[in-house]
């Protein structure tokens, strides 16, 4: 997840996908080394506000 001008970003700051959403645990740009439930679900419940709002 990055910037428009990160050219290693795949996913920009709203989480999309050439236009498409997604709501992955792949958007993090480090991942811990415990579970990563939790951080995927909070990633979740910020695209779903986004979509509802």
């Amino acid at each position: 997840m990055g910037r428009k001008d990160d050219p290693g970003a795949v996913v920009d700051s709203r989480l999309r996908v050439r236009g498409l959403r997604i709501a992955d645990a792949s958007v993090m740009p480090t991942i811990k080394s415990g579970n990563t439930n939790s951080p995927t679900l909070m990633i979740a419940e910020k695209l779903a506000g986004w979509l509802v709002a």
